[in-house]
């Protein structure tokens, strides 16, 4: 779109305007119009296509120091997002570009140009620059293959394991020649899933039994690696599995992000001690000095055939936040991705 003239006169855009208490509800956050204006010297004017809704924004929601500001109270939520341009003032950007950049949440974003990204739609689908060859795929080589020190023969333990994360981390663990892949997940048909699509040597749903027994069953011999993206009974009965110098790679706790009270730590930290084991958190920005080593392998291995991805599309900014919450419910299969491009 060269002519300014066609532009459109208003984007919607969901802000938050309450601290959820708990889990959230609609009534914290408000979809509104604001106005669309030609973009400023330096930025480019984004029709976003697909945009992410992911775990650690529910911490954004709580007014608390962290590691990334929260969100603010009656402005626009952010998020990654990918769309085309369709007005420039940057050099380097022309109208009909496709980009990555961090203004999800709304339809229209006004984006400096050094906080977009090209990305080429016809190397792999736009929306998967928000998944696999995006952030949860980055965070999920750099948080295997970095922070967890994985080798070949390891046996690895992954839960949330049909998430757009730990599908990846199993994978890759695979590719990598892992000896033995655990997964959990949250019903039979992503047990299925894990197994029979994603090469995982054994998984189990953690709603049927308590997860130490299945874990035990799974993996009698032990596991060297543990990928957390849950928290709580998971990384109780991960610390128990781990034999001597494991290391767990903690990625989240979504089992707890919505609790009102401190959840109790796990119960068997001398083993910790004893063990000798290694439990690191990962933040996706410490590691991005991999993504040029990361893009190669991930782009070759979906281009063989070894590594397969889920997406799990919502149609409709006005739907952004049902897919946001669904996803906290775990109703996704891979990557929760809100698509405006009907």
């Amino acid at each position: 779109m060269s002519d300014l003239s066609a532009l459109p006169a208003v984007s919607r855009e969901w802000h938050l305007v309450a601290r959820p208490q708990g889990w959230p509800t609609a009534a914290d956050f408000a979809l509104r119009e604001v106005p669309v204006t030609a973009p400023a010297p330096g930025h480019i004017l984004v029709r976003n296509l697909h945009m992410s809704v992911d775990p650690y924004m529910r911490g954004r929601m709580n007014d608390v120091k962290s590691y990334i500001p929260p969100f603010g109270l009656d402005r626009p939520m952010d998020g990654g997002a990918v769309g085309e341009v369709i007005a420039s003032a940057a050099e380097g950007f022309e109208v009909g570009d496709h980009v990555l950049h961090g203004l999800g949440w709304r339809e229209y974003a006004d984006v400096e140009a050094g906080q977009a990204t090209k990305v080429d739609g016809s190397l792999a689908p736009l929306s998967a620059y928000l998944g696999v060859l995006g952030m949860p795929g980055m965070t999920a080589y750099a948080g295997l293959f970095e922070t967890a020190s994985f080798k070949e023969g390891d046996a690895v333990f992954v839960s949330g394991a049909a998430g757009a994360v730990g599908s990846l981390v199993g994978q890759f663990a695979k590719i990598k020649g892992a000896s033995r892949v655990i997964g959990s997940a949250g019903s039979d048909e992503k047990v299925k899933l894990l197994t029979e699509k994603y090469g995982f040597d054994a998984a189990f749903n953690y709603k049927a039994a308590p997860v130490a027994e299945q874990l035990k069953e799974a993996a009698p011999d032990g596991i060297d690696v543990y990928f957390d993206n849950v928290g709580g009974d998971h990384l109780e009965a991960a610390i128990g599995s781990l034999k001597l110098h494991g290391r767990a790679t903690l990625c989240g706790a979504i089992a707890g992000y919505n609790d009102t009270e401190p959840a109790p730590g796990p119960r068997n930290m001398m083993a910790i001690i004893g063990k000798r084991l290694r439990l690191q958190g990962i933040l996706v920005n410490d590691h991005w000095g991999l993504k040029d080593q990361f893009v190669k392998d991930v782009a070759g291995w979906l281009r063989s055939g070894e590594l397969r991805y889920d997406e799990t599309v919502v149609e409709g900014i006005e739907n952004g936040v049902d897919a946001f919450l669904g996803m906290l419910r775990g109703e996704n299969t891979g990557k929760m991705i809100v698509s405006f491009t009907g």
